[in-house]
């Protein structure tokens, strides 16, 4: 339903213009969780990628975090690795 049916006058309000919702920016760094979630793994996995170097990881701190464009560089090696295998 359009607001503008529920409230007539919105538009002198907004002047016209329904305000646009946006999103919040891509973070720089992950957690652990949040980069096992974005791969779509589990957190002992991603703690394992983690540790054997497969995923670069920053410390910050005390805290790991992971650079967000580490996981795509993951994904970009993974597969490369595959296009060998299958060649």
């Amino acid at each position: 339903m359009n607001p503008l049916d529920i409230f007539p006058n919105a538009h002198h309000i907004t002047g016209g213009i329904m305000p646009i919702q946006t999103t919040a920016p891509t973070p720089l760094v992950l957690t652990v969780e949040e980069a096992a979630e974005r791969l779509g793994v589990g957190r002992t996995l991603m703690y394992a990628l983690v540790k054997s170097g497969d995923i670069e990881s920053v410390t910050i701190g005390r805290l790991r975090r992971i650079p967000a464009d580490a996981l795509v560089t993951f994904v970009d090696s993974l597969r490369v690795a595959n296009r060998e295998v299958a060649a």
